[in-house]
């Protein structure tokens, strides 16, 4: 009698799943009668980030997980990012079924890492550094957003937290400041 109750807690949803398959319906938070033969899998609803730094332990991997890109004068520029988002309620039993619950190694991480690519590329690295990079983290939230829709989840802030450039062009800028 006790395995027909399950409680699920604040911010989770609760994914039922009977002799493997996964049912589309989900539980929200609270307590729950249910037939004792389903296995409950619960899925964190609340904001979840996800740190790519390059300070050694700061993001969510250990070492550098800073993203290196080029830019389009052909410089290397390494950028740190924090992706803020949630899985969808709704879309909890087709995450699970389709990726499963290391869903930020899978999804978050490569198509953050991938888009940030694709798009630095449009941007020289000093414009990218000083006046583009509004536009450059916009471009990248846009693009991500689409992706993360088509697999449940929600992107609800992407944060470009650095942009380090390479230590020749740092070089040529400080001497130009000094110049003037």
């Amino acid at each position: 009698i006790s395995s027909s109750f399950v409680q699920i807690d604040a911010g989770r949803v609760g994914v039922k799943k009977l002799f493997g398959k996964i049912q589309a319906d989900v539980l929200e938070s609270g307590l729950h009668f249910i037939n004792p033969l389903y296995e409950i899998d619960e899925v964190d609803v609340k904001t979840l980030n996800y740190t790519m730094s390059g300070v050694h332990d700061e993001g969510d991997k250990a070492g550098d997980d800073a993203i290196r890109v080029l830019t389009a004068d052909g410089l290397e520029v390494t950028i740190d990012q924090k992706v803020l988002f949630r899985v969808n309620k709704t879309e909890a039993p087709m995450l699970l079924q389709e990726t499963g619950k290391d869903f930020q190694e899978k999804i978050v991480r490569p198509i953050s890492r991938t888009k940030i690519r694709d798009n630095a590329v449009y941007y020289d690295a000093v414009a990218l550094y000083s006046t583009k990079r509004d536009e450059f983290q916009t471009r990248i939230y846009k693009s991500i957003e689409d992706e993360f829709k088509k697999r449940g989840l929600q992107l609800e802030n992407l944060l470009v937290r650095n942009i380090t450039l390479p230590a020749s062009v740092k070089a040529v800028i400080e001497q130009k400041i000094n110049a003037e």
